[in-house]
């Protein structure tokens, strides 16, 4: 294009030069003032030679124009009233409903394919690309419920079954057959279909209920990995791209779900051992719905729309966005839809901690699970030229480097060079030679690492900021490295400000196994509570291994073939809860998927391998915020004893009492409500495997009711055993003894809780547990409480 202006106007200055004032009359007959315009042939040439150009780039012009058009087309979501008729049973005919709701522009286009996607069981509704103009349209059309333009949300990114008691030939992997017939569906950046983990020996072929489908060329799905599908329609593109994992988060999760065993495994040399995940025998399904920059909301709910229909039963989803009310969160209402139809549909929680109200997928039919540490360490230690030594984390373990003491240099001039980001060394030149100490912030700690490498140092102190505490991340590393905490940052800053020379080197010392830990401890990225979108319910659910979790890479990190990587984040909890669910799935096929998740929270442990209780990156004992009911204990979540057991038209009521405006329930629920006549609970009434409540200051009395079914000995009796409350509030149940006498009976009790008159709260939360315990069973319900 802009060759073209700049030939046009050499034209132009061309003729003006040529005919002066009489430049003009070359447009109309070449005649002014009874003078012929004449041109030299010089100029005749240009002139020719200019019209040419013009009329040969005249095609690229119109497709720029094309393109300037689409270029004002979005993606909108259109949520539309449900169809009752039979006439729309098929998905070609709900595909035809939805483009009569396109205004006649868009519909008539043949500029490209405006349909992005159809939906049948995650909404009623279509995802389509729209001007402004055209949405506002939509939204105007009688039958519509809500137009809203398209999010991109983010994905929220070995010895772990041995960690959480899963052993080969006995417990809940011989009980479960390690899986066997489940199917394990995940969205995510797709998956590596020639991993060794995806290895099907052992593994029989899918259920006949199976309907997915592979999307690879040839024939690289097997009885393992029974269906891949993606749902990325580059621009432009007629069809979406295969379901290849470019990012490798996608095999990550996937081989934690359900990786196959592979022994000799290791990233970087470390972490070596058998890696596995957590239903060995499980089948997998990848939905590719994200990409490097995000994951459209489009095609996240195409992914759930495709996975309900495949037959997946259970859906594992490591990736969020900001909260928001659940008839505007797309995963709320997928995941709905999945619940209704019986799967169950674990999410992480948010890598947004360690603040308040800080998580994401908050809705109650959804298992919300945040991230904890292992007993493992892949370890380093910082030495100081007095002697004091830090231990810390990294990957990247040389067996090359010498331990001989290097002067040590802090570049603290700003944040941006405290924190090494790139190009913030350049004008440093007394960083040769050293050990380099950088402040963890906004940026990665290899592009930190790359920064302090490329201006000559040796080797980088990664140091941890106030919020991520005891919390460290094992790296790979560009350089020698270590990853060290917030307290050990602020003694080595110390030594550097004090003394005359300041030395330093880093001692590298492999993996270990801490008998005694602190673990599981909550991992300070891990996303808190309360919930901001319905404050009765507790939030996140459960938490898992999310921090330093080997598993399954794409690529390899070096030059051999060991294709593992160790990365943290809540994604990596997640499908950890997610095969754990499929395990319960395979011991109990007809438990719902709300007995799954109440499994899950009640047998849920509240102490460490010290036996203290959790404690969270301070290393402070973790709130209730923190770790939901606790950290997963697989071996007890099998046989739980009691189970609340609801399902998903409970729901109905407790959305009642939620959301006043019906129209937002019917988007989330994909059918008329009328409160009036189903009537509404509040939040804190529905029959959660945790109670949460408030206290407004003019509040003294909650009661709230909770009913539990026996899945365990048809015969059984359990009392009510309270956990102190630190604060103003006594608590009651009634009954205080549960008589059971047959399987699958239910029995109801209620719970009071009595603020003192008066009083005042020491804190804005408190938290306790009611433990239902038998001969044989404890199944422990977690309360919170918030003064307001």
């Amino acid at each position: 294009m802009r060759t073209m202006h700049f030939f046009i106007l050499l034209l132009l200055y061309t003729i003006d030069t040529e005919l002066g004032n009489k430049r003009y009359c070359f447009f109309f007959k070449f005649e002014m003032e009874d003078q012929k315009c004449k041109l030299s042939p010089t100029t005749s040439i240009i002139l020719i030679l200019g019209i040419i150009y013009i009329l040969s780039i005249s095609p690229a012009n119109a497709a720029m124009a094309v393109a300037d058009t689409r270029s004002s087309l979005s993606t909108y979501i259109i949520q539309v009233r449900k169809p009752t008729d039979k006439h729309f049973a098929t998905v070609e005919d709900l595909d035809s409903l939805y483009r009569s709701f396109l205004p006649t522009t868009a519909a008539s286009s043949n500029q490209e394919q405006r349909m992005v996607h159809s939906y049948q069981h995650a909404l009623s509704g279509f995802a389509a690309k729209l001007t402004a103009e055209e949405a506002k349209a939509v939204q105007e059309k009688d039958g519509v419920l809500q137009v809203h333009p398209e999010e991109v949300l983010s994905l929220h990114t070995t010895r772990t079954p041995d960690f959480l008691g899963l052993h080969q030939g006995v417990g809940l992997w011989k009980d479960s057959n390690f899986g066997k017939g489940v199917i394990i569906g995940l969205l995510d950046s797709g998956v590596f279909p020639d991993h060794p983990s995806f290895n099907d020996e052992g593994v029989p072929p899918p259920p006949a209920k199976w309907k997915g489908r592979c999307d690879f060329n040839g024939t690289s799905c097997n009885n393992k990995l029974i269906g891949a599908r993606s749902f990325i329609n580059p621009i432009n593109a007629t069809q979406a791209v295969p379901p290849y994992d470019d990012t490798g988060h996608g095999t990550h999760t996937s081989s934690t779900a359900a990786g196959a065993f592979v022994r000799d495994a290791s990233a970087l040399g470390n972490a070596k051992g058998t890696a596995v995940g957590m239903a060995p025998l499980a089948h997998l399904a990848m939905y590719k719905v994200c990409v490097d920059d995000g994951c459209p909301a489009s095609s996240i709910l195409a992914g759930f729309d495709a996975a309900i229909e495949d037959g997946v039963d259970v859906l594992s989803v490591s990736l969020g966005g900001n909260s928001k009310p659940f008839f505007k969160d797309w995963i709320a209402q997928g995941a709905f839809a999945a619940t209704q139809k019986g799967i169950f549909v674990s999410c992480s929680a948010g890598n947004s901690g360690p603040y308040n109200t800080s998580l994401s997928n908050e809705a109650p039919w959804i298992l919300t699970v945040g991230a904890s540490s292992i007993d493992r360490s892949i370890e380093a230690t910082a030495r100081l030229g007095n002697g004091l030594e830090f231990d810390g984390e990294t990957l990247y373990q040389p067996h090359n480097f010498h331990p001989a003491l290097l002067p040590l240099i802090y570049p603290e001039i700003d944040d941006r060079i405290q924190d090494c980001a790139k190009g913030s060394l350049r004008f440093r030149s007394d960083i040769r030679g050293k050990v380099v100490v950088c402040d963890l912030g906004s940026t990665e700690p290899v592009v930190a690492g790359q920064e302090v490498k490329d201006r000559g140092g040796v080797a980088m102190i990664l140091v941890n900021g106030l919020t991520d505490g005891y919390t460290t991340l094992a790296d790979a590393h560009v350089l020698p490295a270590v990853e060290v905490s917030y307290v050990a940052g602020r003694e080595i800053k110390r030594y550097f400000n004090t003394a005359s020379t300041p030395m330093a080197t880093i001692l590298f010392k492999g993996t270990h196994i801490i008998r005694r830990s602190v673990a599981p401890a909550v991992a300070s990225f891990s996303s808190r509570g309360p919930n901001r979108q319905s404050p009765g319910i507790l939030k996140p659910d459960i938490i898992g291994p999310g921090l330093n979790i080997l598993a399954g890479w794409p690529f390899p990190l070096d030059n051999s073939t060991n294709l593992f990587n160790v990365i943290s984040g809540t994604s990596m909890s997640c499908p950890h809860l997610s095969g754990v669910a499929a395990l319960l799935k395979s011991t109990h096929p007809n438990w719902s998927p709300e007995a799954i998740k109440s499994a899950i929270m009640t047998t849920a442990t509240t102490f460490n391998m010290e036996g203290r209780p959790i404690v969270d990156e301070t290393l402070h004992p973790a709130d209730i915020f923190a770790t939901g009911a606790g950290h997963i204990n697989p071996s007890k979540a099998v046989d739980p004893g009691l189970v609340y057991d609801d399902g998903p038209q409970d729901y109905i009521p407790y959305l009642c009492g939620l959301i006043s405006n019906e129209s937002q329930i019917e988007v989330i629920v994909k059918k008329k409500v009328n409160c009036s006549s189903i009537g509404s609970i509040p939040d804190y009434q529905l029959n959660y495997p945790s109670i949460t409540v408030s206290f407004k200051p003019s509040v003294t009395n909650v009661s709230v009711t909770r009913t539990v079914k026996n899945v365990g000995p048809a015969k059984s009796r359990y009392q009510s055993v309270v956990d102190p409350i630190k604060g103003p509030v006594s608590i009651g149940v009634y009954p205080r003894e549960l008589v059971f006498t047959e399987a699958n009976q239910t029995a109801s009790y209620r719970v009071d809780f009595t603020r003192e008159v008066d009083s005042k709260a020491p804190s804005p939360y408190a938290q306790g547990a009611i433990t239902w315990v038998s001969a044989r069973h404890s199944v422990r319900t977690p309360i919170a409480i918030v003064f307001e």
